[in-house]
């Protein structure tokens, strides 16, 4: 079932996602060779207690506050003490924050040090996806609007894979909510998109192809099936009837808490 959010519900999850992007801001930077990802995620978890929220992602039973995923690693990569960020390497990291009841969801990869020119145009590429399904996700439109904008950015224009398996979810009162927004075609629902939804985009595009597995030794971390590299990119936005607001954008209008 879609919740529809109200003014006051929206509100309380704008606020989330306000800190959630405070977050990014101050640990992106951080992001360089030699740290580990479980020290990347200690960030992170004291970061939302300094703020009042807790780790989303505790919810689902996910060891961590941040999903960190690193180059062949999709998504749902798990902090480690024995895994050192690498020059060269990308990082992907999702993040949700549980703020009063709210939930915020977001992901950015990082390019760390000297980035392969490939890597780099992947990470464009998924960028340039995910402007193009917030661009196609306005009311009266359908989700499969969000869907083919992305689809064709990814496959048809760049012939990169385009992860089926996973894809965004309604999100803001729990983490993951009706309806399902696949990044290409599906015959799966088709709703329209209305006034209140509250949507987290999240394009997953692999530079080989679009299968996936999980990582031998692993119950969470999912890798490419090709061991090609992959870029994970999401805002979580919310859907007014004359225009579609970016919650999580970093560079969003408010009193930042790092000020």
């Amino acid at each position: 079932m879609i919740r529809l959010k109200n003014e006051e519900q929206i509100n309380g999850i704008r606020k989330s996602c306000h800190l959630l992007a405070d977050l990014f801001n101050e640990i992106i930077p951080k992001i360089k060779p030699g740290v580990n990802t479980k020290e990347i995620d200690d960030w992170c978890v004291n970061f939302a207690k300094k703020f009042g929220a807790t780790p989303a992602w505790y919810e689902e039973d996910f060891p961590g506050c941040a999903c960190i995923s690193i180059n062949n690693q999709v998504i749902h990569g798990v902090p480690s003490k024995k895994r050192i960020v690498k020059d060269g390497d990308i990082i992907s990291l999702d993040i949700g924050l549980n703020l009063k009841g709210y939930i915020s969801d977001s992901t950015h990869t990082v390019l760390v040090g000297n980035v392969k020119p490939a890597h780099q145009k992947l990470c464009r590429v998924t960028r340039e996806c995910l402007l193009a399904g917030i661009d196609a996700c306005k009311a009266g439109n359908r989700i499969s609007d969000i869907s083919n904008a992305v689809y064709d950015i990814a496959y048809n224009q760049n012939k990169y894979g385009v992860v089926y398996e996973y894809c965004g979810h309604g999100v803001g009162l729990e983490v993951h909510e009706d309806p399902s927004v696949c990044n290409c075609p599906s015959t799966g629902p088709n709703p329209r998109i209305q006034a209140g939804m509250v949507l987290a985009i999240e394009p997953m595009i692999n530079e080989g192809t679009a299968d996936v597995d999980i990582e031998e030794g692993s119950e969470w971390t999912v890798v490419t099936a090709d061991g090609s590299w992959s870029c994970h990119e999401e805002h979580t936005v919310a859907v007014f009837k004359d225009h579609t607001e970016v919650l999580t954008d970093l560079d969003y209008n408010g009193n930042s808490c790092l000020k």
